[in-house]
């Protein structure tokens, strides 16, 4: 059993985004991560919520407004991939938030610009680092900074071990014994995404994006054949359903798929619009809805994924 198993989720409070000028002020008290779920994978899958996590470290000292750094957040994913966990798939998800560090980055993907003194060994800042959201956030939306301030060597270092290394240590392990189990296994890196377009991403901004988007880094990290029925299914809901546009996956779909050695990863996100409210940051009435029909592509998904002899052929109902 995993250590951070019975952890508690860390919940903002009543009235936190009150007021456009409510500061971080909150400590994370939670182990980095906990899994829902089952502690062991009863079928050839594994989910993740990298950027979940709304529990502020008392060392976070970001400049901005808890409103603002939550605009980013993956808001309720955990929660609405939560039927999935009842069919026997394991749940990771991180407690902290991704502007604090962003799991779904290289440890190295660190932007130079950020430090208060060289950092000790090579670094790799990739394009995230080039628009200031590599491993630790320095902008947000319209290169508002983070910080009013330049980060330590040694803070930075603290991040990387307290939240970086358990989380891809414990996402790692799921997986792992997943494919020793059944010979295969399936990733789901859970995601959502904004209700329109950004400048950022798509070159232009305010243009509805679809309800999802799924991502194997152009057939590079999924079998084509896996991405195609969670997409059929989908879209036969009545869902608009997009591939690889505009996201293809980052970090925890290309580390950990090897689809020639039955490790899949597909990266899935979510549009907001369909689940929540988005300017008050709380759940709307299709949340239940969607939650739902999350559950129902992995009864068939996991046989589609498993040897009809493996213990896979007994999926929870």
């Amino acid at each position: 059993m995993l250590a951070a198993r019975t952890a508690r989720d860390i919940r903002v409070g009543p009235g936190a985004l009150a007021g456009a000028a409510r500061w971080i002020l909150g400590a994370m008290d939670a182990p980095a991560f906990r899994i829902d779920g089952p502690d062991e994978a009863a079928v050839p899958l594994v989910l993740d919520s990298p950027h979940s996590g709304r529990a502020m470290p008392p060392d976070f000292r970001a400049a901005r407004t808890e409103a603002e750094l939550r605009e980013f957040e993956d808001c309720f994913i955990d929660e609405l991939f939560g039927a999935v966990t009842v069919r026997g798939a394991p749940l990771l998800a991180a407690n902290f938030p991704r502007t604090y560090l962003d799991v779904n980055r290289d440890a190295a993907d660190i932007d130079p610009a950020l430090l208060a003194e060289p950092w000790p060994d090579p670094l790799r800042p990739g394009s995230k680092s080039t628009i200031g959201k590599g491993l630790i956030w320095r902008t947000l939306e319209g290169g508002l900074p983070v910080y009013e301030r330049k980060l330590s060597v040694a803070e930075v270092q603290q991040r990387i071990a307290r939240c970086h290394a358990p989380y891809h240590a414990a996402l790692k392990a799921l997986l792992d014994g997943a494919h020793a189990r059944f010979g295969r296994v399936l990733h789901i890196n859970c995601h959502s995404m904004g209700p329109t377009t950004s400048v950022t991403i798509e070159g232009v901004a305010g243009q509805p994006r679809a309800d999802f988007v799924l991502g194997d880094r152009d057939g590079s990290t999924c079998d084509p054949s896996i991405t195609e029925f969670v997409r059929a299914h989908l879209a036969g809901l009545g869902y608009d359903v997009r591939v690889n546009d505009p996201f293809k996956g980052v970090e925890l779909v290309r580390a950990y798929s090897d689809p020639a050695r039955g490790r899949h990863s597909l990266q899935l996100e979510v549009n907001k619009r369909l689940y929540m409210d988005c300017a008050r940051l709380e759940r709307h009435e299709g949340f239940d809805t969607v939650r739902a029909r999350l559950g129902t592509p992995f009864d068939g998904l996991v046989h589609h994924c498993a040897p009809a002899t493996s213990a896979a052929s007994s999926v929870p109902p």
